[in-house]
């Protein structure tokens, strides 16, 4: 069976954002609960020299909407950078899915081969479609949601592998 490159991202970025977003919720309720300042957590990292909770957000949003939008052909949209609570970033990434879910099946499919260009922090990439989303893309985006993860749990946020995958 071919790789389907639709199944492969549109899907598995939504149920990974929509176990991120619910996470975030999990963690308001949970500074809330514990009288901790939440933007506290929102800055929050695991090492100093690692980017805090609120970039990783954005990074797995801006990975998702990328890379779906390269595959279909056209410029990512800009989202500011700016967000510094739970709802802000809970929006994001509503705006992220909605994003991702305005793109028809076909848009996507047939994309294996398609050469993808771009440029991030004044560097030049080149791929073809199917490398671009399973060994650029796709671990980008999980390793962004994971560090996430791993910031609240971390900081006492009880959430475990469940919160992390979520049910299909």
């Amino acid at each position: 069976m071919a790789l389907s490159m639709y199944q492969a991202s549109v899907p598995v970025f939504n149920q990974m954002l929509l176990n991120l977003s619910s996470i975030l919720k999990k963690a308001a309720d949970f500074a809330e609960s514990r009288k901790i300042d939440p933007t506290v957590l929102v800055k929050s990292r695991l090492f100093p020299d690692m980017l805090p909770l609120v970039t990783q957000v954005q990074i797995a949003c801006d990975t998702a909407k990328g890379c779906t939008a390269r595959l279909a052909g056209i410029d990512p949209p800009v989202m500011s950078d700016d967000q510094t609570n739970f709802e802000e970033l809970v929006n994001r990434i509503e705006q992220t899915m909605s994003f991702l879910n305005s793109h028809q099946k076909e848009q996507i499919e047939g994309t294996e081969n398609k050469t993808i260009n771009y440029t991030l922090h004044k560097n030049d990439y080149s791929y073809k479609g199917s490398q671009y989303l399973l060994h650029k893309a796709l671990p980008n985006f999980f390793f962004h949601i994971t560090t996430a993860y791993a910031i609240l749990r971390h900081n006492g946020l009880e959430i475990g592998k469940s919160d992390y995958i979520g049910t299909i």
